[in-house]
């Protein structure tokens, strides 16, 4: 299981948002800036994670995307199984045609095991884990520093 580019696109846009504070809803643009993503594919999946309870939109003049939920109330698999099919642990690494656990490949059980370890890791860990708000106010600094 290696996770889509929707998928990651949803799991940084959602830790730029737990980064950001919710204080305000963030616009499309400005989370498509921070990512260097593009804004139109972005939307697509912020519109999607809006339609549950990963995210809150607003529209509007100061409207946008925040979570709908604190961070440490998200787990990654919150966000990832919206794009991504997690239940599907028969994909075998070398293709979906190459075995099966009645005709494994030499792959298979290695594959099973870190296929466990990433629906693992995504149940487990939660946005407040891998977000800090100190890392997104330097990515700022940075930002507006003047290039020579």
């Amino acid at each position: 299981m290696i996770l889509s580019k929707s998928a990651k696109y949803a799991l940084r846009a959602s830790l730029c948002l737990a980064e950001a504070g919710g204080d305000r809803p963030m616009p499309v643009d400005e989370i498509a800036d921070r990512l260097v993503v593009p804004r139109n594919y972005l939307s697509k999946i912020l519109h999607v994670l809006a339609r549950t309870d990963v995210l809150a939109s607003t529209r509007g003049p100061g409207g946008g995307f925040q979570l709908a939920r604190p961070p440490h109330d998200l787990a990654l698999v919150d966000v990832v199984r919206h794009f991504d099919d997690l239940s599907d642990d028969t994909t075998c690494l070398l293709g979906p045609d190459r075995c099966c656990e009645v005709d494994p490949c030499h792959a298979h059980e290695r594959w099973a095991e870190v296929r466990s370890a990433i629906t693992d890791f995504l149940a487990d860990t939660k946005l407040s884990d891998l977000s800090s708000p100190e890392l997104l106010l330097s990515v700022d600094v940075v930002e507006k520093v003047p290039m020579p």
